[in-house]
């Protein structure tokens, strides 16, 4: 059942939901079968997207020398501004960028994804998530450093970037294929602005309405028919952010994104120290649970697909969104951001997802009978409320806020795509801004089953273009990082205050 029905949408919006159903169910059908396309293993299906970017994490991890493991200390350094100077073209500081792009993936897939995960795979899924969190890591610092590399600056000094321009420009310099890059960077853009619109857009606002209906009375709730008021307010308050461009969505991410994390994050540790003695059986079941042939969950199999599947379609490594974010950093050095990125899928996946998976297991929400058709956020909000009465209702202003941070930054991920399209056009990106907003409300009032089939479906066909870039360009991404470390290395790049 859709968010809308399930919370009472009125019958007008209902004939109108199904309406949009008959002409969108097949088309939906058809593109999430071909992006997709899944191959048995034993009882458990496996959707080669999910391997396609597992594969490409594991192959940079290898490629660019485990930087993933070794990289994380001189990323923070670059976020706490010890390598920036103020002559640095860009527009936005790292840890902006960095907030920005988290603000795209830390939400519902953190809360609600990964207790479906667990009701699915069992507990085991958890170690195979770190898994692809871990490899994740390589494949965010691979596409940042392109994503800055290939940036374009206009007369006005902002900036464009992401995969629509290093699959252009940059497959274009290294074999001179024109028309290959040029279709590929087309695919992503296109993409790109489905996803936007669809899972970054009508997806959020739906899902948010959907929880401000449950914290207000449920089925009695005033905004059981005046869901669109909501989108309203939504889209209000995303056009006030948005106008602005990457600068006012940086301002607001970077405050918003921590302060719902440090919330979310603390609210887990008290759980977590509430059962300080249940953690290393909870670890036990973990690792039991990843190596188990349990065939309730599939077993070791049903635990690694589930588990990889719920971390790459959380912290979206691969899929070329977060060079988009990136691309406008106030940086000399591309691998500079290469660096950063890839704390995004150590937060999102490896500490976020981490935590609400243990919570889940210690307090023995992960064993009710129950838990399966008890659904994600509801989950992992009953898990919290064994300790803490009153938290399901932060967990519900938290789910919001993602929300609306998730579509600020996917507004500029649609925009971008739009303005690449249009010849780097800043009216075409304005019209698209309008568009965006004029979809909030839309999300906000209806039932999105079709709609959002075809979205997340368009958000993984971003995957391949880009992926298939990444591999094309391997070498000029090694030549770039490696050189840059190299530097860092000899003193040639130094800290701020400690140039020679």
């Amino acid at each position: 059942m859709s968010a809308a029905s399930a919370a009472g949408a009125p019958i007008l919006a209902q004939s109108v939901d199904d309406r949009i159903a008959e002409v969108l169910d097949p088309i939906s059908s058809f593109i999430e079968g071909i992006v997709f396309f899944s191959i048995s293993i034993g009882d458990v299906n496996l959707p080669l997207i999910v391997l396609w970017l597992v594969a490409a994490g594991a192959f940079f991890t290898v490629y660019l020398g485990f930087l993933n493991v070794r990289g994380p200390g001189h990323a923070l350094d670059l976020i706490r501004g010890r390598y920036t100077r103020p002559d640095d073209a860009g527009e936005v500081t790292h840890f902006q960028a960095l907030a920005t792009a988290l603000s795209g993936t830390v939400g519902l897939g953190n809360i609600a994804g990964v207790a479906v995960a667990i009701a699915i795979g069992g507990p085991g899924a958890t170690l195979w998530m770190i898994v692809a969190g871990v490899l994740g890591m390589s494949s965010k610092m691979a596409e940042c450093t392109l994503g800055v590399k290939y940036r374009r600056q206009r007369d006005d000094g902002t900036i464009s970037g992401g995969p629509m321009y290093y699959l252009e420009t940059g497959i274009a310099e290294l074999t001179g294929r024109v028309r290959t890059g040029k279709i590929l960077a087309i695919l992503f853009a296109i993409s790109a602005i489905g996803g936007s619109i669809g899972a970054g857009n009508m997806f959020q606002a739906n899902q948010a309405t959907a929880q401000i209906i449950a914290v207000t009375g449920g089925a009695d709730s005033p905004f059981v028919s005046l869901r669109w008021v909501v989108g309203v307010a939504f889209a209000f308050f995303v056009g006030l952010v948005i106008i602005g461009g990457i600068k006012s969505i940086a301002r607001v991410t970077e405050k918003l994104v921590p302060l719902m994390a440090a919330i979310y994050l603390i609210a887990a540790a008290v759980v977590i120290v509430s059962n300080l003695q249940l953690v290393p059986a909870a670890f036990g079941e973990i690792f039991a649970g990843a190596f188990g042939l349990d065939s309730a969950t599939g077993g070791i199999i049903g635990a690694l697909i589930v588990g990889f599947q719920r971390a790459a379609f959380s912290n979206e490594a691969g899929i070329g969104s977060a060079a988009i974010a990136h691309a406008p950093v106030k940086t000399s050095h591309p691998s500079s951001e290469g660096h950063v990125a890839l704390l995004e899928p150590f937060f999102d996946t490896i500490i976020v997802c981490t935590m609400t998976a243990l919570i889940i297991v210690i307090t023995g929400a992960a064993a009710d009978p129950a838990a399966s058709e008890l659904g994600g956020v509801a989950l992992t909000s009953a898990a919290f409320a064994t300790v803490i009465p009153w938290f399901p209702n932060v967990l519900a202003v938290a789910v919001v806020a993602f929300a609306f941070s998730t579509m600020l930054t996917w507004s500029y991920y649609g925009m971008k795509a739009t303005g690449y399209i249009f010849n780097d056009s800043q009216t075409a990106e304005t019209v698209f801004k309008v568009i965006f907003c004029i979809f909030v409300v839309i999300g906000a009032s209806l039932a999105l089953g079709p709609v959002i089939g075809i979205s997340d479906s368009m958000l993984f066909l971003m995957a391949i273009p880009n992926v298939l870039g990444l591999y094309i360009l391997a070498r000029v991404i090694k030549k770039e990082i490696l050189g840059y470390r190299a530097d860092i290395a000899d003193g040639t790049i130094a800290k701020v205050g400690e140039e020679a």
